[in-house]
């Protein structure tokens, strides 16, 4: 007798079995919960301590934000667990059904292979938010502690581990349809997420494309986020490749279609997400989202920056492992790229390190020209050097220091619960789901 149920609903609640059988999925949730435990309690009792606990360093957490001092570490459990257990979740809701056959069985049923795909996403998305409870208690126990919450940051740390999960998923399931084997689609996963360490690592060491490269990893989409940094392009770009991950599964889903039609159909796919990727890369909005505008330089300087029209040229002689060029970076350029329109930066160094150079006369100079004006030259990568000589290079007046001054959210008290919550009542209720399943079975 056929089903009343729309075929796209029955799909669902099918693909919505199919998970709750999945073994790979219960042991997702049993330890997602003393992971976060783990990471939730380490952090709070870091942070009681800097801020005054037990009488040692009171004072020194009016400086601290929750934003690094607590969701930070506390979300980098997610970011484990979308590394190393989603992808076998994914593979399991992908693969299961040409391992068992099934699949055969639900292609006799006219529905786009999109719409297939789109189920699994969807099964797949309600089973990580269910894993991910673990961060919201850890969420409410900060709040029950006295804690700070400032929304917009929080939730560009939950926004970014999302993209990093609807990543994982968009990987294995590519993985999962492309290869023959369950094992094979898990070790093609893990492979690209090794090679994306790879690509952070060599970035790190040469610099130059290999850095922009490395910016659209999924370990460096997480970090900008957990510091409450939400860039247009990174989203974009994201979502793209989530989009082609999922499009290469529902095209290698259609068993029935000749091979080179899929391989074609998968080409082309590619073809345009490449297209995408390369006009999303120059994008420049951003937003810093963190409520100690760790993201941005000083109110004061930015409004004087944005003044500058013309190219600014900034040439340093560091080289890649020179712990200043780092410094120069991380603490000014990529702050200064977000307010200035036309920055172009060059280095130039003869060795990797730099650690032959310092004879030379010019090296560790840094000079700045505002388009065709007199070069001032620094050897300061502090925020108050550089910005100094750019003020003189492009004759601007100094603003003087900002009045507007993070005080930080100091909270000298111990984690609470948390051990009870994340080791004692959330596996006992991973459990207790487990034995209602087996009865349901």
């Amino acid at each position: 007798m056929p089903s009343r149920k729309p075929p796209f609903v029955w799909l669902l609640e099918k693909e919505w079995r199919e998970l709750l059988a999945s073994r790979s999925w219960w042991v997702l949730l049993a330890v997602m919960g003393p992971l976060v435990g783990v990471s939730f309690i380490s952090a709070v009792r870091t942070y009681a301590e800097l801020s005054g606990y037990g009488g040692s360093a009171e004072g020194v957490g009016e400086a601290f934000s929750p934003l690094v001092g607590i969701w930070a570490p506390t979300f980098s459990a997610c970011e484990l667990a979308a590394a190393f257990l989603l992808p076998f979740v994914a593979i399991r809701i992908f693969a299961g059904d040409q391992q068992s056959g099934a699949l055969k069985l639900e292609l006799q049923q006219p529905m786009p292979a999109w719409r297939r795909a789109g189920a699994k996403v969807i099964v797949l998305g309600a089973g990580w938010l269910i894993a991910s409870i673990p961060a919201l208690l850890a969420v409410v126990l900060w709040r029950s502690y006295g804690g700070s919450i400032y929304p917009p940051e929080l939730a560009a740390v939950v926004g970014g581990h999302l993209l990093n999960a609807g990543l994982t998923v968009a990987i294995a399931s590519a993985a999962a349809s492309l290869t023959d084997h369950p094992s094979t689609a898990a070790i093609v996963t893990l492979s690209v997420t090794v090679g994306t360490w790879i690509v952070n690592f060599i970035a790190a060491v040469q610099g130059g494309i290999w850095e922009r490269i490395a910016g659209y990893t999924p370990t460096a989409i997480v970090a900008e986020f957990q510091h409450g940094l939400v860039r247009l392009d990174v989203v974009l770009i994201a979502l793209t490749l989530m989009a082609l991950g999922l499009a290469v599964a529902a095209i290698w889903m259609r068993l029935g279609a000749p091979v080179r039609t899929r391989v074609h159909e998968s080409v082309l796919f590619a073809a345009g997400a490449a297209a995408l990727v390369f006009a999303f890369s120059a994008m420049s909005p951003s937003w810093d989202l963190s409520e100690n505008r760790m993201n941005s330089l000083p109110a004061g300087d930015e409004a004087v920056l944005r003044t500058i029209r013309k190219p600014l040229r900034i040439e340093a002689h560091l080289a890649a492992e020179d712990p200043r060029r780092a410094d120069l970076e991380r603490k000014v350029l990529i702050k200064l790229r977000r307010i200035v329109p036309r920055v172009e930066v060059r280095y130039v160094a003869a060795t990797t390190t730099g650690l032959f150079e310092q004879s030379s006369a010019h090296y560790g100079e840094v000079w700045y020209r505002v388009d065709d004006s007199v070069p001032v030259m620094s050897r300061k990568t502090t925020v108050d050097g550089v910005l100094g000589a750019i003020y003189e290079a492009a004759g601007l007046p100094s603003p003087g220091e900002s009045s507007d001054i993070f005080t930080g959210h100091p909270l000298a008290v111990p984690p609470r619960r948390a051990g009870t919550v994340f080791y004692g009542i959330w596996p006992a209720l991973v459990a207790a789901g487990v034995l209602l399943r087996r009865r349901q079975a």
